[in-house]
């Protein structure tokens, strides 16, 4: 099927063929190529076939199909050699540069006899001779063919490198490239990598440069200790070859990179980004150096006793690693073997098997930040629930004996000690065994209450990670089984555990939860009690209206359970109360009314004095922790700092130890909310310290995550950013994908604002790789939010063309959001801003308009205003006065997108908006030659902003504007005199005020302005 319509014109040809040569190398671009091939056919002229042909064998070139190059370029030769004359001097130069091209597709092939490469590049000297065309590029191919068979190299190499580059030659970059493996093949790392200098520095760079360059030279930097470095370029590097079948060489490096570094988890995860390289690659030779690639990394995965994992392999079976490194190792043999036929030598053979025959060069360089294992990546480690809690604390004793298992394992659930958990575990395994036999102990009773004991475990387990729907059908069953084993006060509880979970089930949104959302306690209390602190109530009115009546009929239920069920022990008894209590914390956390406050303090006061006259420390504790978090929920944050310092005092003294750590990260967000990041970094790290001697979930997993805010405060970023991927780990072992996702999101836009661009696009990549986004099972607003912050690092990063499109795909989808029409506002604002840089403001327009009426349903006026004024700012920019008028609109959109923020009441963040416009309209009409109009516009700028005071941002806005309106009417007006009695006031005013920067910049323009007078 045709991918376009068909050109009937000489210049619909040519459009479509720019068009095309727009498009990313691949088959879509092949197939479109060669359509507009036998479409040039048609023509009685030419060079509209001459054009087509070429980007046909462009197509065919980077599209890694090196065995249809050579055919195409033959046509061209032969057109070439009938009429000369049609050729201007960029065609001729074309056709030239491409014998080249066709070497090295030759050398690509076993089939092709080296006789025939031999006698190709005896064309190529002739062809340039008869030409007059310097023969450096000849004696170039000369050596590559000599590198390739390994023949002759040091006398191929110095007729090369002696001569002179000419018009032909390949880019310097390339050039670099081979003289530096020429180095790396004599072992001279040092040497190779001076040589490669300018392109890894950035300096030299093409098609294929630095991608290829950095792949070869990663293996040296490490050998010379430059690890960081080559942690740096892998990561920029592996980003421009991904996924393309031209450089599939270099995607094989980077797996080997991974694999001699400890980076294997890594490795398996790039390999099954590029798992359709295995069927694209044309090209013999790059498929060998994939191949062999792909066998150093899976060779290393088996020898660490990993050879059943799964593996990303050829199509048409599922693979492990054992089995895929097999079939890897036969077709990568039999390719070299057949290159060495060709060749009637042994380098393809000897080259593999030096690859293969590398030792590691590191136990673990962390390349990405999110670091994982082979064990991270076993199969079906996502379904199994943890056996036991990976802590930093030994494992809990658990009793040999099955009936003091049992007796111990439900001791410590009636205490609520965290070392249940590895009894229950233990236990897990043991009923699920065929040959479990129950004991006959009447302390131990029934194996049917046994199973009710598990069940209840495993929906508090459910619970925990709001997975609430099979929280509340466990709870039920397991009320079933209590009611079979004659246990009625066993039953009740669990009833009631299913009604509070089953009350969660209105409001609850997978996709609801970010960076700061809250965790709510669990059914039982048991939960971090002082999530409510950063509780926003986001929910829409209605969803919060309906929680906050399924809480309410919730608590009606547990209160007349609790008056029906007789007899109840003292720890069920204060259970109930305790579940009492958070049905109620969870209605005033959702709804916010002061009218809730009596009622959850009433409960939170019968739990505790029922407690205390029992002695069940456990359950005081749990009192005073949710009456804390009830004062944090009213704002009343000192009076529950003051619970908090109380409750761990009586914990030292009475315990019970493990609320020790769960109170100080309480306290530390509590200290976080009075902006105390000091005093919350002691607590949180102090509550960190304290967990350690407990499994993992006795404390919340946002306790990173709140260390990592207390840390930006302090201005510790880095720090800031280990804790919030130790949090998304934590979640991840927890089960909360969810809240994993968002704190690795948190930790990609840290990173960014730490200028580590590739760091977070790197982690980026690898979460939206994951199964449960690319099946789509994940929430498609969290899987946005993702994208969106890879967009924005991919701008950041300069990939100005990844990024546009990434938005453009954005906002599209965006706008499908009924129930969020702010959200695509902004996407669509920012998406205008790119579509701009490019120089595309007719889609910019659309794009902008597209924002304004969403804004219209969902005011963003910030956003909208900064994205007009830098859309007013570019255009002006770009286009000078002829882009005046258009510039002119944007700004017209931003000043009534201002009035609307001064109607409605709307307090800014940042930039004054009234202030900033003036300043843009003055920029915009200086970029478009309107200096009079500038300069009116600056100084209503400056009347807007008044007098600098020590502030340094407003400082440095008001001198900017000073600045342009002293280059405007000093330079441009050529009104000096005005203009230095401005600056100098300035530098009289900021100089008072101790802002040195603006100073500097202001002096340097006023003694320019006196220095040409």
């Amino acid at each position: 099927m045709p991918t376009a319509p068909h050109p009937q014109t000489t210049d619909e040809l040519l459009q479509a063929l720019q068009a095309n040569g727009e498009r990313p190398y691949g088959r879509t671009r092949t197939v479109a190529a060669e359509e507009l091939a036998e479409a040039a056919e048609q023509f009685a002229e030419p060079v509209p076939l001459i054009h087509a042909l070429l980007e046909l064998q462009e197509a065919y070139t980077y599209g890694s199909e090196p065995r249809k190059s050579p055919v195409v370029f033959a046509r061209l030769l032969t057109l070439f050699d009938e009429r000369p004359d049609v050729f201007d001097e960029r065609l001729r130069h074309q056709l030239f540069w491409r014998f080249k091209w066709v070497a090295n597709a030759l050398r690509a092939l076993p089939e092709i006899p080296l006789a025939s490469l031999r006698q190709w590049l005896t064309e190529m000297r002739d062809r340039y001779t008869k030409a007059e065309l310097d023969l450096q590029p000849y004696y170039g191919q000369a050596y590559q063919l000599a590198a390739h068979t390994g023949e002759d190299t040091a006398l191929a190499y110095e007729l090369w490198a002696a001569r002179s580059r000419s018009r032909l030659s390949d880019c310097e970059a390339c050039e670099i490239c081979e003289r530096a493996r020429y180095h790396l093949t004599a072992g001279d790392d040092e040497r190779a990598l001076r040589a490669w200098e300018p392109v890894l520095a950035g300096k030299e760079s093409c098609q294929e440069e630095p991608a290829r360059s950095i792949s070869y030279a990663l293996l040296p930097l490490l050998r010379t200790g430059r690890s960081d470095e080559a942690r740096a370029l892998h990561l920029a590097g592996y980003r421009g070859c991904r996924r393309n079948a031209s450089m599939a060489g270099e995607i094989g490096r980077h797996l080997e990179f991974c694999a001699l570094t400890g980076n294997e988890a890594r490795g398996l995860e790039l390999l099954a980004e590029n798992r359709t390289l295995f069927d694209e690659v044309e090209s013999p030779r790059d498929l060998l150096d994939l191949l062999t690639g792909v066998e150093v990394l899976l060779q290393r995965v088996e020898r660490l006793g990993h050879g059943e994992l799964p593996a990303a392999g050829f199509t048409g079976r599922a693979w492990t690693v054992s089995g895929l490194r097999a079939e890897v190792r036969d077709r990568a043999d039999d390719l070299a073997g057949r290159f060495d036929t060709r060749n009637g030598t042994t380098a393809h053979s000897d080259h593999r098997r030096a690859r293969l025959d590398r030792a590691p060069l590191l136990e673990g360089l962390e390349l990405t930040l999110r670091t994982r294992g082979l064990d991270d990546v076993t199969p079906a480690v996502r379904a199994a629930p943890a056996a036991a809690p990976v802590t930093a604390r030994a494992a809990a004793a658990v009793p040999d004996t099955l009936p003091e298992l049992i007796l111990r394992a439900r001791a410590l659930g009636e205490q609520g000690h965290p070392d249940a958990e590895a009894c229950w575990a233990r236990l897990r395994t043991l009923v699920a065994a065929r040959d479990y036999s129950h004991p006959d102990d009447p302390a131990v009773g029934t194996l049917v209450r046994l199973y009710a004991d598990l069940l209840d475990d495993e929906a508090a387990r459910a619970g925990y990670k709001d997975e609430h729907a099979e929280a509340a059908a466990l709870h039920e069953e397991a009320a079933g089984l209590y009611e079979d084993a004659g246990l009625p006060g066993h039953a009740a509880l669990a009833h009631a555990c299913a009604v509070l979970a089953a009350a969660e089930l209105p409001a609850r949104d997978a996709g609801d939860g970010g960076a700061d959302g809250a965790r709510a306690p669990h059914a039982d209390g048991s939960g971090a009690p002082g999530a409510a602190v950063d509780a926003t109530g986001a929910r829409g009115d209605g969803e919060a209206a309906a929680r906050t009546a399924a809480l309410t009929a919730a608590h009606a239920s547990l209160v007349r359970l609790h008056e029906e069920t007789s007899p109840l022990a003292p720890h069920q008894e204060a259970r109930l109360l305790r579940l009492r209590a958070t049905a109620l914390g969870l209605r005033l956390q959702t709804s916010g009314s002061e009218e809730h406050v009596a009622a959850v303090l009433a409960e939170i006061d019968r739990l505790h004095a029922f407690a205390t006259r029992h002695d069940i420390v456990g359950q005081i504790a749990g009192a005073r922790l949710l009456k804390a978090t009830t004062h944090a929920m009213t704002g009343d944050l000192p009076a529950a700092l003051a619970e908090t310092g109380d409750l761990l005092d009586r914990l030292k003294e009475h315990g019970p130890a493990w609320h020790l750590p769960r109170t100080h990260a309480l306290r530390g967000r509590l200290h976080l909310g009075l902006g105390d990041a000091q005093a919350a970094h002691a607590d949180l790290t102090e509550g960190l310290r304290l967990a350690a001697d407990w499994p993992d979930g006795t404390v919340d997993t946002s306790l990173h995550a709140d260390l990592a805010q207390a840390c930006v405060h302090l201005g510790r970023p880095d720090e800031a950013l280990r804790h919030l991927t130790r949090s998304a780990e934590l979640n991840l072992r927890a089960g909360a994908r969810v809240d994993a996702y968002c704190a690795y999101d948190s930790a990609a836009q840290l990173s960014l604002g730490l200028g580590r661009v590739e760091d977070s696009i790197a982690l980026l990549d690898s979460l939206l790789a994951e199964p449960d986004v690319t099946s789509g099972e994940l929430d498609d607003r969290l899987v946005a939010q993702l994208r969106l912050t890879r967009a924005r690092a991919l701008h950041t990063g300069e990939d100005l063309k990844a990024a546009t499109a990434e938005f453009v795909s954005l906002a599209a989808e965006s706008a499908g959001w009924a129930d969020d029409p702010g959200s695509h506002a902004m996407i669509a604002a920012e998406t205008a801003v790119l579509l701009a840089e490019s120089g595309e403001f007719d889609r910019a327009r659309e794009a902008v308009d597209q924002a304004l009426a969403a804004h219209a349903r969902d005011p963003r006026f910030e956003n909208l205003s900064n994205a007009l004024r830098e859309l007013a700012r570019l255009k002006a920019e770009q286009q000078g006065p002829d882009g005046l008028s258009g510039a002119r609109a944007f700004l017209a959109d931003a000043g009534r997108v201002a009035e609307e923020a001064r109607t409605a009441g709307y307090e800014v963040q940042g930039r004054p908006l009234d202030a900033a416009l003036a300043f843009e309209h003055g920029r915009v009409n200086a970029y478009a030659g309107a200096y009079e109009d500038s300069l009116t516009a600056l100084d209503r700028a400056l009347g807007l902003l008044g007098e600098p005071g020590p502030e340094p941002a407003r400082a440095g806005e008001w001198a900017e504007s000073v600045r342009l309106a002293g280059v405007v009417e000093g330079v441009y007006l050529e009104r000096p005199a005005p203009a230095l009695t401005r600056l100098d006031a300035a530098i009289t005013r900021l100089t008072a005020l101790g802002h040195t920067e603006p100073v500097r910049e202001l002096t340097a323009l006023a003694a320019r302005l006196r220095d040409e007078e």
